[in-house]
């Protein structure tokens, strides 16, 4: 299984903090969108609504970075500085 974790304003959009996804659904991170809302139809309007940032075992992650069984990994929105 693969940990999903949602923070900031997607957590709040999507009205939880976590799911989990089987290991076979996901390969890279680009996969990721896409199975979450296979999983969760109701959440497409909200994961396509803005490019999310994507960490893989809290390093931040390309659409290429491999992902699998066991892995932690975290949606969140992108961050300014000021």
């Amino acid at each position: 299984m693969i940990s999903v974790l949602f923070f900031a304003q997607l957590r709040e959009q999507l009205g939880c903090d976590a799911t989990e996804l089987a290991a076979d659904t996901v390969k890279v991170a680009a996969d990721l969108v896409p199975a979450l809302i296979a999983a969760q139809p109701r959440w497409a309007d909200v994961l396509y609504s803005k490019p999310w940032l994507v960490s893989v075992n809290q390093t931040m992650a390309k659409p290429a970075t491999a992902i699998g069984d066991g892995d932690e990994v975290a949606l969140f929105p992108p961050v300014t500085g000021g």
